[in-house]
């Protein structure tokens, strides 16, 4: 899981740059999406353990 919450990180530092750059559209929107479902999984499934 240590490379899903990677992935989130870099997700989430494109989605701002996209935000302050104003680039990416929709695209960068929907990967932040799933980085957050990413990271509310990884955050169920380590108290689960």
């Amino acid at each position: 899981m240590a490379f899903l919450r990677w992935l989130g990180g870099i997700v989430i530092l494109f989605w701002l740059l996209g935000l302050l750059l104003r680039i990416g559209g929709g695209f960068i929107h929907i990967l932040l999406v799933v980085a957050a479902i990413v990271f509310i999984i990884d955050f169920i499934t380590g108290r689960a353990r």
